[in-house]
């Protein structure tokens, strides 16, 4: 984790009016010394009243950017400046998401994208805004594009200009959308909007930019473009081409792919919802079998996002609160109650009182969550004597990450068991161990085999042959060919409760 260090102006600004939207600009910057004054000149004086806060996220840049921020912060009073320094480099996608997170910790309504290295005009903020402020859209993207020719007399060279052209052409045919230019990193978006999509999931690279725009597309968003100018000098591009080509190009496949039904955790998750695993042999067909069996009663799903799942186990008759971090449009219709809440911070009182439940799920959620320990015991107090707990965990004693380890090229993927969500990792010995710990019985497991639907689509006779020898190697050694880790639990004595009175305590 990135250790922040910030010094903040003394004059926090309030909005002028009550009616007037707060304003935020996020400048990332990184290497920026010899141009991050003149930008924030540039910020229209006529327009800086209007500005709640801004955000110069300095991503550990190797000259003096952060003492540039510092020394202009302590000159200029009318900029309501903060200045962050991020002791680890995050990446240009993790430097926006840090600058998206303040937006939100500041109750802001709309947020600004500037570079820091003078490549996009702050003196178009006020335009950039407008459509916001107007209630016409959710996002707002400034455009070089727009104006034929304005792009190439800007400096933008050739190569740049056709590959921006024959990319973007080929993402709007993706994606079904109609945008002149999908690769500009000046935009402005309504931070309710923000909220709605879950771009932490997005890459921290500079590929983000495109990831968002999928995202908001998704969650059926409005996007609107502005003319901006073309400025071309000699900051430093550390963008590298091809490989930035190749990422856009995977985002907006994997979206469509995801839109013809192909998705699942095995696919990058750049839209709004996790979708249901129809493969019969997948934890998502488990853990519906085992609901079906159970008798109807109250249920809680953790993590529920969209409420898919929580559909299903509504036709078996079961009564379901969902909770997640963000409440996505389909949820509330596919569950009878919707409790919206950052699970990192446990179960809210909220939950708690709509319990007790007889059946407490939590599908593929444990991974994504910092405490899972504390999750579960929390789960067990909310849980009837003798209720069911149902848990599905990725193995990571799968073959393919010891064999990544061994090699030493083990790193997060963009799918699958090292998806990079995923911040806590199990192997059947620590997830059980937190199970029982937490206070329940472990009544039945199964594991799962390799995802074959998703890693073989179509490719029958491939699927036949690997499953086979999939399935041989999960009954033999589920430790090491186990895809993921099925579990129906029982509540009983907390472990901790049972130490406790041990100890006479």
């Amino acid at each position: 984790m990135s250790v922040i260090q910030s010094a903040v102006a003394t004059s926090q600004r309030e909005p002028p009016g009550t009616t007037e939207p707060k304003i935020g600009v996020v400048v990332v910057a990184y290497n920026a010394a010899s141009t991050l004054a003149q930008v924030l000149d540039r910020v229209p004086k006529d327009f800086r009243h209007r500005i709640t806060r801004v955000f110069v996220c300095d991503d550990a840049s190797e000259d003096s950017t952060y003492l540039v921020g510092l020394g202009y912060q302590q000159l200029v009073t009318d900029l309501p400046l903060t200045i962050i320094r991020h002791d680890d480099n995050l990446g240009y996608g993790g430097n926006q998401k840090a600058g998206y997170r303040l937006a939100i910790e500041h109750g802001l309504d709309i947020v600004v994208l500037l570079h820091g290295d003078g490549q996009y005009a702050p003196e178009c903020i006020a335009e950039i805004v407008a459509p916001l402020e107007r209630g016409e859209c959710d996002a707002v993207m400034g455009s070089r594009m727009m104006v034929k020719g304005a792009a190439r007399r800007g400096g933008m060279p050739l190569y740049k200009y056709w590959g921006n052209k024959v990319l973007t052409r080929f993402e709007n045919r993706v994606l079904g959308t109609d945008l002149s230019e999908f690769h500009s990193g000046y935009r402005a978006y309504s931070v309710e909007a923000l909220k709605s999509i879950p771009f932490e999931r997005n890459s921290d690279g500079f590929n983000f930019d495109t990831q968002i725009i999928i995202q908001l597309t998704g969650a059926g968003k409005r996007i609107v473009e502005v003319p901006i100018p073309t400025y071309y000098g000699d900051e430093i591009c550390y963008v590298d081409g091809f490989k930035y080509a190749r990422d856009v190009s995977a985002d907006v496949i994997r979206y469509r792919l995801a839109k013809l039904g192909f998705r699942s955790d095995d696919l990058v998750d750049v839209g709004p919802e996790y979708q249901l695993k129809e493969s019969p042999d997948s934890s998502h067909a488990v853990i519906l079998r085992w609901l079906e069996q159970l008798p109807a009663g109250r249920l809680l799903d953790i993590g529920c996002s969209g409420g898919l799942l929580a559909e299903r186990a509504r036709a078996f008759g079961h009564s379901v609160v969902g909770v997640d971090v963000l409440e996505l449009p389909e949820a509330r219709g596919r569950l009878d109650r919707f409790i919206q809440a950052n699970l990192d911070d446990g179960l809210p009182d909220e939950v708690a009182a709509e319990g007790p439940f007889d059946i407490v799920l939590a599908g593929d959620v444990l991974e994504h969550v910092r405490d899972p320990g504390t999750l579960l015991v929390q789960a067990q107090r909310m849980t009837v004597p003798r209720g069911a707990l149902i848990v599905s965990v990725p193995n990571f004693g799968h073959w393919y990450v010891r064999a990544k380890t061994l090699l030493g090229i083990f790193d997060y993927d963009q799918r699958g068991l090292l998806d990079r969500t995923h911040v806590r990792f199990f192997t059947r010995r620590s997830i059980e161990r937190e199970i029982r710990k937490a206070g329940f019985t472990i009544v039945r497991t199964e594991v799962t085999g390799l995802p074959l639907d998703v890693l073989a689509p179509g490719r029958e006779r491939v699927k036949r042959v690997v499953g086979i020898v999939d399935r041989a190697g999960v009954m033999m050694r589920p430790t090491l060919f186990g895809y993921q880790l099925v579990y129906h639990c029982e509540t009983g004595p907390s472990q901790v409760l049972i130490e406790a009175s041990q100890h006479g305590l």
